[in-house]
């Protein structure tokens, strides 16, 4: 159970990081989906600020500060939670797509990291 908690978890790591690199440099498709479901440009640097908290949380999680870790997943969890609500709100389904994919891989990390000693 440890290998796939490992393995999850940084998948998670590198898909967050990955994400707020991109939402730092603004990068279109950032700016674009930003736009389509309502979220202000003058967000983007605090939710990237968010994303990267919640990877560096997960890699300290897995470094030994458990309690940490089992925080940045349930952060995540809440904040693609928030992610999707936007999207339904604003009726945008052509992209959901993608903060469903990030949502499944924090719930994984956080069930992973509440059920492996």
């Amino acid at each position: 159970m440890f290998t796939a908690y490992l393995l999850i978890t940084l998948i998670t790591i590198a898909a967050n990081a990955g994400i707020a690199v991109a939402d730092l440099s603004r990068a279109r498709f950032v700016l674009a989906n930003s736009a389509e479901v309502g979220v202000p440009e003058s967000w983007i640097p605090w939710l990237a600020a968010l994303k990267a908290s919640g990877a560096a949380g997960l890699l300290l999680g897995l470094l030994g500060a458990r309690s940490l870790g089992i925080a940045a997943a349930l952060g995540l969890t809440l904040f693609f939670v928030g992610a999707i609500a936007a999207h339904i709100r604003a009726r945008v389904y052509c992209n959901i797509a993608f903060p469903a994919a990030f949502l499944t891989l924090a719930t994984a990390s956080l069930t992973l990291a509440a059920i492996t000693r």
